[in-house]
């Protein structure tokens, strides 16, 4: 679970910035004012396999499990009770923590976009923090989004054994976890199975711009933004000081960030975990976009997957349902992802030029944390428990940590 930092800029409070658009989907809301104009032309038809009303009552005889519909999720009033949840807590996100000054054994303290490292010696601890990331800089503090995401990567953790050995060693708190140290290779794994994305390396940015052969991928004429490709892709980055850069895999090895067996392995299981990872997600009926992962050498030789596993900060999902016909229409799929945030500091600010950004509005932080409880519920078929008010977080967190670090000495 350890992690390469990059050097990160805080958000600035300055001038609110906020635009409302008509509501057409109630679960969506913030998303509406971002959709692209419907146009006349209709784009190329794609095969996606998603499962019917017809299919879903068949699995269901057959005893399968099944995701609450949207409708359903609404009006049994899950998504205010979270909500109201979220609006108290908007006050008490976890965005720094300083465990090195409270508990005794951690040396150092290493700040990354969102998650705190402390060195223990043996170990690293992994503070998971609520701090929003995107631009390669901190755009805003989520409400309970450090405990999804630590509590996503453990679930998923524990499915990818049988692939790959990862770094967890124990979880003591749930914004934290403490992980074996490993030697991290300085490459991210980025795999795509769409077109589709808004910064400068997504791959729909730069397949607009005319880039035809992309990471040592060559892609075809005629395009679309959301198209599903006909085959995942690995397009991998080095991890830069202060933005990621595309990267071919002959440059990986020519720059010996991996040796070629390092390289093909990795390569291998980051493909084949997102494989896992999309046929996981469509039975929950959602699509997993894109995502990206990271890998360590283990003192062994051995490759273990590290950081986090298929949460939504690393990777991209949609509603499966209503894909094909948004597609058909020229319409932004529905997604319980970050995209929309980061689509609404675009229309508002410069955020890779800008020093300062404008503070992101108070409904999107809350629609954005409704979502990340919203994917660990669909894809857990868990209740997420939300940490109540009272104790301070960071107090929480020193006192966990010093309890499991003494357990493990």
């Amino acid at each position: 679970m350890a992690e390469c930092v990059r050097t990160t800029l805080n958000p600035s409070h300055f001038l609110l910035h906020s635009t409302k658009a008509p509501t057409q989907n109630p679960f969506f809301s913030s998303h509406s004012s971002f959709e692209a104009k419907s146009n006349a032309r209709k784009y190329p038809k794609i095969s996606l396999s998603v499962m019917s009303s017809q299919n879903q009552s068949q699995s269901q005889s057959q005893g399968q499990t099944q995701v609450p519909s949207l409708d359903a999720l609404l009006n049994s009033g899950r998504k205010e009770e979270v909500f109201a949840s979220i609006k108290a807590s908007l006050h008490n996100c976890l965005s720094e923590t300083n465990l090195h000054l409270t508990v005794p054994g951690l040396k150092s303290k290493t700040r990354g976009k969102v998650r705190d490292i402390y060195d223990s010696g043996d170990y690293l601890v992994l503070v998971t923090t609520d701090r929003q990331s995107a631009f390669d800089r901190i755009l805003a503090s989520i409400p309970f989004k450090g405990q999804v995401l630590n509590e996503t990567s453990l679930w998923w953790f524990n499915r990818t054994r049988h692939m790959i050995p990862n770094a967890v060693l124990s979880v003591p708190d749930k914004n934290v976890t403490i992980a074996k140290k490993c030697s991290v290779f300085p490459v991210e794994f980025v795999v795509r199975g769409f077109v589709t994305g808004s910064t400068e390396t997504s791959l729909w940015t730069v397949y607009k711009n005319g880039v035809r052969n992309y990471c040592g991928n060559v892609l075809p004429n005629g395009l679309v933004k959301n198209q599903k490709l006909t085959a995942n892709i690995l397009t991998p980055t080095t991890k830069a000081e202060d933005h990621d850069v595309p990267v071919t895999p002959d440059e990986i090895i020519e720059r010996g960030l991996m040796t070629q067996d390092e390289f093909d392995e990795a390569r291998e299981k980051a493909l084949s975990l997102f494989e896992y990872g999309q046929r996981v997600a469509l039975e929950h009926g959602l699509i997993l976009v894109d995502t990206k992962y990271e890998f360590g050498k283990s003192s062994d030789g051995s490759i273990l997957l590290i950081d986090e596993v298929h949460t939504p900060d690393s990777s991209r999902y949609w509603i499966a349902n209503s894909y094909e016909e948004r597609f058909q229409n020229g319409l932004e799929p529905e997604n319980i992802d970050k995209e929309f945030l980061r689509l609404w500091f675009r229309e508002n600010c410069n955020p890779y030029e800008e020093k300062v950004l404008p503070d992101a509005p108070e409904e999107l932080v809350c629609e954005l944390a409704w979502r990340y409880i919203f994917l660990y519920e669909t894809i857990t078929k868990s209740r997420f428990e939300m940490q109540p008010m009272g104790e301070p977080i960071h107090d929480r967190i020193s006192r966990n940590v010093s309890s499991a670090l003494s357990s493990l000495q």
